[in-house]
């Protein structure tokens, strides 16, 4: 029998795969690429199977174009989860795996290290008075730097020295190009602990003991009050991982936690670490995820895309902050890195520790139910002593930017006692509306059903949904008048609010907005940690996992408008906030306080948050949940549909409940929502529509999707309107 058939995944919205002829003294490997033709263009795919039988005839099948691997890009258990995640996700295999890849290896680069290469003097350089450059201020800058020695061509590209100007210098002949092949790092050889380990608490010893005693498969739910060391467990699991020659792969939830964390490890072991995250170019990406697989990385530290890196010898995998919504993907494949990754160790047979101060139910529910093993810290580590909480009832009171006069003067108290205080305001922008101050009218996105933000600083409309930006119009769009006022409290404002309320202390906002460049958010954290600035606004991003010992006062400016709101998931998302965000005060020696405005002091959540903590609070809802039978107690999928007509997307959701209704797996205990409009129901130009499906247990959810998703891809409207499917959908919108 002659596998002469190669069955390809190809990077196209297809769920199926293609079959290709393989030519004499061709030799592709399972999980490995090949370049492809496909209609009039070649693509790159990935071979998930050899054959020697094909659905078309063998008349009709084109023969393979180039091998591009001659070994697999994943581990069979890699592999295997991919597949697996497609399939639950319900999105296109190709797709998947392209996702999967670095960017350089979907356009076919080699998947080895690259020769590195580097720039050095030649004698006639050494010799090229500077002073003749002038008119060549950057030449003059490549001179000088390779004065100093030889130096790598990415380091000079990160000085913003650009490629056209090396090659102006070489072909003067005044320098020259290294290449040098890149070395094995055998980093076991120098594996040693480099920095004194503080002394650990018992519950520390007990969380350590209980995962190091089982070097197989389990998954630990690491819950911790913050501040109660939950990096000195993670620091201290890695010690015998590492020692044993084996890596480790740490998530976090966003690129802003990276920088600290890198640090800690970095100062702890003495192994190369690695980072994967969304501020990486395509050559440092490619560079990390090799590094993984070639085990020249000890610890890869990354945000939810390094979950797909393949390792060498992965000894354990540990999820900080578990409980963020970032974790999520919204778009594409959208699957949720926490559940993966204890799928990941599973299948790799590794432990797995998911830590948090503030557990999503889901969670906590796997835990009461005995999937995961429960191991908590209530401590505070070393002399850190819990915040003291209060609310304040900012009914009747005149608020400046936000700001209450009884805030104003707690803020005042803490600055002149020499601490630092953290302002948080999870919008953007000066102001989230723009209004007329003599008719009401409201300045909206031509494109979405939503209000245009205010951003002052670069004098600018902008919608938060679909990226439109507009300049500041003159006078009001009903009644022409200039009176045109904002309304309500962005980050900006509150900047500029609080330079004129406290001149003697710089300010510093921290937000997608001012972070934008990169370095920004590492040079900021770096000036927080110096004590350059005293008052610090943020928004959700600074809420997570910061280390600030001189942060003795929290505030959160508006915690109303998480109160209410139509998302059942909405309650624990602001509680999670609320710890986390006082988990930023009082982590040194120092005390810390926690104040809340809010105009419902009353309001059952913050008493129960208040008076009796996170526990208390998650074993109330996770109580409501069961009784409104919902998620972690039952599966959801939501299809979301959109189209520039309406009623043509509202008709083909309403054809997909009716699939869904005539499926031989469709029950009582099958509940269908919708069709519903989004709750913003245009965006971009688009009308927004949305079926909720919601089954009793994952396998009647499955095969629902199974059986309804190729009849629904056969409707006719199918292709007139954008559709997709997210398996435990965590965002609503």
């Amino acid at each position: 029998m002659t596998l002469d058939i190669a069955k390809v995944a190809l990077p196209v919205p297809l769920d199926k795969t293609f079959d290709y002829l393989i030519k004499p003294n061709t030799y592709p490997v399972i999980g490995g690429r090949v370049r492809v033709p496909f209609g009039r263009q070649h693509l790159i795919g990935i071979v998930v199977a050899l054959s020697d039988q094909s659905d078309f005839p063998r008349a009709q099948l084109k023969p393979l174009g180039a091998v591009i691997d001659s070994e697999t890009l994943w581990s069979p258990a890699l592999f295997g989860l991919l597949k697996w995640a497609s399939q639950y996700y319900q999105y296109p295999l190709g797709d998947t795996l392209a996702n999967a890849m670095p960017a350089l290896l979907r356009k076919g680069r080699e998947a080895s290290p690259t020769a590195l290469k580097s720039w050095a003097l030649t004698e006639a350089g050494r010799n090229q008075p500077l002073i003749s450059l002038k008119r060549a201020p950057r030449q003059v800058q490549v001179l000088t730097v390779l004065q100093q020695g030889t130096t790598s061509h990415e380091a000079l590209l990160a000085q913003e020295v650009s490629s056209a100007t090396l090659k102006t210098l070489s072909e003067k002949g005044w320098i020259e190009e290294k290449i040098e092949q890149p070395k094995q790092n055998d980093w076991l050889k120098h594996f040693e602990v480099t920095e004194e380990k503080p002394r650990l608490n018992e519950e520390q010893a007990l969380a350590i003991a209980t995962v190091n005693c089982n070097p197989d498969y389990g998954c630990y739910l690491l819950e911790g009050v913050t501040g109660s060391g939950k990096t000195e467990v993670y620091l201290n699991l890695l010690e015998p991982i590492l020692a044993a020659g084996k890596q480790a792969l740490i998530l976090v939830p966003e690129i802003g936690l990276t920088p600290q964390t890198i640090n800690r490890f970095k100062r702890r072991f003495n192994v190369p670490l690695e980072t994967i995250h969304s501020g990486l170019n395509d050559t440092e990406r490619l560079s990390a995820w090799l590094a993984g697989r070639d085990n020249q990385a000890g610890i890869i530290i990354g945000t939810r895309s390094a979950l797909f890196t393949p390792f060498a010898n992965l000894g354990i995998i540990i999820v900080d902050e578990e409980h963020d919504a970032s974790y999520k993907q919204q778009d594409s494949l959208r699957y949720h890195a926490r559940d993966i990754a204890v799928l990941r160790a599973n299948k790799e047979n590794i432990p797995v520790v998911l830590g948090s101060a503030t557990p999503a139910l889901e969670s906590l529910h796997n835990a009461k139910t005995g999937k995961y093993h429960h191991l908590t810290l209530t401590q505070r580590a070393g002399v850190a002593q819990k915040a003291r909480h209060g609310v304040l009832d900012i009914k009747g009171l005149y608020l400046e930017s936000g700001l209450s006069a009884p805030l104003i003067a707690q803020m005042r108290k803490h600055l002149q006692a020499g601490n630092q205080v953290i302002l948080f305001l999870n919008r953007r922008g000066f102001s989230p509306a723009i209004m007329c101050h003599e008719c009401g009218w409201l300045a909206d996105c031509q494109r979405c059903d939503i209000h245009y933000t205010f951003h002052q600083q670069t004098g600018e409309l902008r919608c938060h949904h679909c990226g439109g930006q507009r300049p500041i119009m003159p006078q009001c769009g009903d009644c022409g008048s200039t009176q045109l006022i904002p309304v309500g409290v962005g980050t900006e404002q509150l900047e500029q609010q609080l330079a004129t309320l406290f001149p003697e202390y710089k300010a510093v906002r921290i937000d997608r907005d001012s972070t934008r460049r990169k370095g920004s958010l590492e040079n900021y954290l770096e000036a927080i940690k110096n004590n350059e600035y005293q008052i610090l606004i943020g928004t959700q991003m600074l809420a997570k996992g910061h280390h600030f010992p001189n942060v003795t006062l929290v505030a959160l400016i508006d915690v109303d408008s998480a109160l209410f709101s139509n998302d059942f998931r909405a309650s624990e998302r602001l509680a999670q906030l609320f710890i986390q965000v006082a988990g930023r005060a009082g982590r040194a020696s120092k005390p810390g306080e926690v104040m809340l405005q809010t105009h419902h002091p009353d309001h059952a959540l913050l008493q129960d948050l208040l008076h009796k903590g996170y526990d208390s609070f998650a074993a109330t809802a996770l109580n409501e949940r069961k009784q409104a039978w919902l998620p972690p107690y039952t599966y959801l999928a939501l299809m979301r549909a959109e189209s520039n007509d309406n009623d043509q997307v509202l008709q083909f959701l309403q054809q997909v409940r009716n699939t869904f209704e005539a499926s031989p797996r469709f029950n009582q205990d099958v509940c269908i929502m919708g069709p519903n409009p989004a709750p913003l129901a245009r965006r971009a130009g688009r009308y927004r529509w949305q079926l909720l499906l919601q089954a009793p247990d994952r396998k009647t959810l499955q095969q629902l999707l199974c059986i309804a998703k190729p009849m629904v891809q056969l409707l006719p409207l199918a292709k007139k309107v954008r559709w997709s499917i997210d398996v435990e959908p965590q965002d609503l919108t």
